[in-house]
Formats: C-alpha cells, structure tokens, sequence
C-alpha cells in the first residue's frame, strides 16, 4: 500500500472531478481541465501510488482532462518504491537461509498488525468503505483468516463508532465466526450479530461441561453485561429456555451465575431478577427481597415477612426465593462464626428432617468450638452432612474458621477436624467439589509465616492429601490442572509435587482417559518429581503409568 498519509492527498476521481464524457468535456474550459491534472499529478507523486487499488480510475480521469501519459509514467516510475515487493523479497531471502515458512508469515503479519493498529484512522477507514459502494473484496477475503479477525476484533473494541468496523464485525458473523467475537462490544450494539454470539455461546458452555464453564463465563459475562438493554434481553431470552423440560435446569444455573457475576461487578440486577421470578405477583414479597437484595444485607422485619407468606396456607411459588445471592446471605447469617447471638429465623412447619438438620448444625457452629471440643459431636455432623444445604452452610463455617490465622497454630492434630469434614462434604456432593476445591488452594497457597517449615510442609501435604481426595472422587482434570500450574509456576516445593503424584498413583488404575493420561504424563515423566521412586526394571508404579498413559493417548 502507498504510505501516503496526507488527508487531503485523497485519490477520488470524483472528488477531483469524475469521470467526463466528450460532451463534459467540450463544455470544460481550459483552465478547470488544468485543476484536475494538477491534482492527479499530486497524487502520482506518492510513494507507490501505482500498488493502489484506484490508480486506473485515476489514470482515467487524468487523461480525459488531457493529461500527458508521458508524465504519469515517469511520476510512477520515480515515486515506485516497491515497499511490498522489497517485503516479499526479504521473505524470500528469509525461508532460503532456512527460516521456517510459517515464523516469516508470522513475522510479516504481526508488524503489518502493530503498524495498522499504530496509524488506524476511523473517519478514513469509513470513507474509504463509503466511496467503495459494496463490500470491498479485498474485506471479504481477509475476515477468511484468523490473524485478520483478530485484528478487526481488536481494532473493534477501540473503535465502537467506526462504521466500518461495525460492518466488519457483522461480516465475521454472517461468515459463521460468531463464536470468536463474545469480547467485542461492538458485538452488542447490533441485535441481529449479538443474538447469534448468544446463541452459539450459550450452547457451548452446556455443552462444554464444567471446566469450559469456569473458562469462558467472564468473556460471556463481560458480554452480556455491556448494557443494560443486553443484559437484560439475554436474561430473558434465558428465562423462557429454562423452562424447557430437557436443559432447562442447566439454563437456569446459567442465569444465576450471570446475576452473581452482575453483582460482583456492581450492578445492581435485582429488579430485572425479581421481575422474571415472577415476583410481581407477590407486591410484598417483592418488596422485602428488593430491600435485602439491593443492600446485600438480611433484615428481621423483611425476613419475618417472608417467614410469614411462606408459612401460610397458601404460600408464594418457592422459585421466588431461589436467588443465589439470597441465599448466600442466609448460608452467612447461620453459620458463619460471628453471627452468634443474632436472631435467626428457621422455619419448622415444613421439610422437617432438614430444619432439625439445620437447628443441630448451626447452634454446633455457632458455639465456635475447637477441634477437640467437637470430636463428641462428630456424628451428628457427619449425619447431618448428608443435606446439601447443611454441607454448604458447614463448608462455608469450616472456611471462616480455618482462615483465622491462629487456627494452624493452636491446632496439634494431623489433620484437624475440620479439614476431614471437607472430606466428607466432598464425598456427598458432587457440586460442591469446585468450592472445595476453591477453599483448599486458598489454604495450600497460604504463607502460614507463623508456622516452623516442617510444620508448614507438613500441613501442605495434609492439604494436599485432601485435594487427592477430591480427585479420587471423579474431579480430576480440575484437581490435576492446579498442580500442573503449581509446577510450571516453580514457586511450589519439589517434595510436595512428588507427594501428590506419589498419593494419586495409589488410588488410579487403567484404563486411563487421552484428557488425564495427557495432563497427568508430564509431571509422571519429570525425572526431578519422579526419579526417586522409579525402579531399573520398570516395575514401579511410575513406569506402569508411563506405559498405559501413552496406550491411552494412541488410541
């Protein structure tokens, strides 16, 4: 491209004055038929002007005001630089001296990317695409490769009122690529690209498991959370899918994580999810939910209210008062160690068997007792663990309890009660296993600087026989991931790594999935982690996985 930057060097032929019949020109005086071939000639004089896409157009209109053909050859001539041609030529140079084709494609293409993105001008770009007509074939050809959208992808987020770009985007989508551009807020200014993106998205995180889940529900967030217009079509749209009897419920877990994330980057969502539960219908209900949620904040007299309609004989639907946020306020206010003495409502009229769970268990936590002091109680909790409301709420005391700074410190058992009831909230509920798991790299990540360092190495191995645990329990890839972080971070003790691969080859046998043969392999062939517990004739446990685990990837 010419490396012609002054805005009024601009080469339009019918800004300098069109394409002319003989009958225009008959009628054009000398004088204004000079004008045009003094601009023209101005523009022949850039560099490389004769790389751009409109010299013919203006080569035309030179010679209809009776331009000399002589004189646009030898301004071509002279002002031909070859930029492009001295780039491909040095490209050349490059793969024959035995520079892989694909790191020159690679180099030329990143500075073509910086230098664009360095002198990107929005009000050219959309003259240039105005003056165009249609889409320009040079567009339609370069949104074919990823580099390139990328790059408009980029340039988008910069540039949200650049037309162009905006049509670029819409491209990328009609091409099928929405999949690529949940980052773009352009993305949410057109209803037709935004409703495509939200589509395809939300279909692969159902479809993605749990781990794409926790990978790509920030960028989906981001998203959906632009505005409020987006937000809150999104959640609609969302709403009337969870009703649906096959995936509905995954929906629904969808819609709440958006409303937490929401919360968390401080908007405040409440009125839209209290209208789409429904709670129109309840005025009172709505009022003291809207007052607790808005403040993030229990109050007696809202909850008395809602005590009172839900123990009435005809109480609202139960699905007004699933909002997570809620319920994390009352998950806090019972079990976490602070709130003794406060007044707590447990209703008692219905799902007995879970408020006598609920009564047991707080008034346990509540009372802030150590680890010895709760082995006489010890049955109770295990009994009681087995209601996923009692486990969550335990889980949640065990974390406020475990993160005082003194508790490591007074505590002289192996593995301190708390910790094994981890263990066994672990064994009774599956979707709790991330916000264990959550809580143990908390602690494992933890300093511990008023513990000796045997100590502190000793409680990390006990923290880390709990994540192995958890592993045993079917959450592999999630627990092996975090190691595998642990040590390509290099801030994590050898012996530790070597502890967990040690515990995790005990409790494994093949077959072995490709996904955790292929995560797990690197750190069982390390030879720093492992070369201590191999033996010569290939006998020990480490071998035996080596083998089966590159059985598992083959296949």
């Amino acid at each position: 491209m010419s490396e012609l930057d002054d805005e009024d060097m601009v080469w339009d032929p019918e800004e300098i004055g069109g394409e002319m019949s003989d009958h225009d020109m008959d009628g054009e005086d000398e004088e204004e038929n000079q004008a045009i071939q003094d601009g023209c000639l101005q523009i022949f004089s850039a560099s490389d002007f004769i790389m751009e896409p409109g010299v013919f157009n203006m080569l035309k209109t030179f010679l209809q005001a009776g331009g000399s053909p002589e004189k646009v050859v030898e301004l071509l001539s002279e002002n031909y630089k070859a930029v492009a041609q001295t780039v491909n030529l040095l490209a050349e140079w490059l793969i024959q001296a035995g520079v892989d084709i694909k790191v020159v494609q690679e180099m030329v293409e990143n500075h073509l990317k910086t230098m664009i993105i360095k002198h990107f001008d929005p009000k050219k770009a959309d003259s240039i695409f105005t003056d165009e007509g249609e889409t320009p074939s040079w567009l339609a050809e370069m949104i074919e490769y990823p580099t390139w959208r990328g790059l408009f992808y980029k340039l988008a987020e910069e540039y949200p009122d650049c037309l162009m770009l905006n049509f670029t985007v819409k491209l990328i989508s009609d091409a099928g690529f929405q999949g690529e551009i949940t980052s773009v807020s352009t993305a949410c200014h057109q209803i037709e690209v935004f409703s495509r993106v939200l589509r395809t998205t939300i279909s692969s995180l159902l479809n993605g498991g749990e781990e794409l889940l926790e990978k790509n529900l920030p960028e989906f967030t981001k998203m959906v959370c632009h505005g409020e217009h987006t937000y809150l079509y999104s959640q609609v749209l969302m709403q009337i899918l969870s009703q649906e009897p096959k995936g509905g419920s995954n929906i629904r877990r969808l819609c709440q994580e958006l409303q937490k994330s929401a919360n968390e980057r401080g908007l405040d969502v409440t009125p839209i999810t209290l209208a789409l539960s429904g709670a129109a219908a309840y005025p009172r209900a709505c009022q003291a939910l809207s007052s607790m949620l808005s403040r993030n904040a229990l109050n007696p007299a809202d909850i008395t209210i809602l005590y009172k309609m839900y123990t009435d004989m005809n109480p609202p639907p139960v699905d007004l008062i699933r909002v997570p946020a809620f319920l994390d306020l009352l998950i806090d206010a019972m079990f976490k160690p602070v709130s003794k003495g406060q007044r707590k409502s447990i209703v008692k009229d219905e799902l007995k068997p879970t408020t006598q769970a609920l009564e047991k268990v707080q008034s346990l936590c509540a009372e802030n007792k150590n680890s010895s002091e709760l082995i006489a109680d010890v049955n109770v909790l295990f009994l009681n663990l087995k209601f996923p409301v009692i486990a969550y709420g335990v889980l949640k005391w065990v974390d406020y309890t475990v993160s005082d700074t003194n508790y490591f410190k007074l505590n002289t058992d192996h593995t301190p009660l708390h910790l094994v009831l981890i263990d066994e909230i672990v064994t009774n509920h599956v979707l709790l296993h991330q916000k264990a798991l959550d809580l143990l790299v908390r602690l494992f990540e933890s300093t511990f600087e008023e513990l000796d360092v045997l100590v502190r190495l000793e409680l990390k191995k006990t923290l880390l026989d709990r994540m192995v645990h958890l592993f045993s329990k079917g959450f592999v890839l999630p627990v092996v991931s975090y190691i595998c972080k642990c040590w390509d971070k290099q801030d994590t003790d050898i012996s530790l790594i070597r502890h967990f691969v040690t515990e995790v080859l005990d409790v494994i046998a093949p077959p072995f999935t490709a996904d955790f043969a292929q995560l797990f392999l690197p750190l069982i062939e390390n030879k720093d982690i492992t070369g201590s517990i191999r033996m010569d004739d290939g006998s020990d446990p480490v071998s035996e996985f080596i083998t089966d685990a590159k059985a598992a990837i083959a296949v």
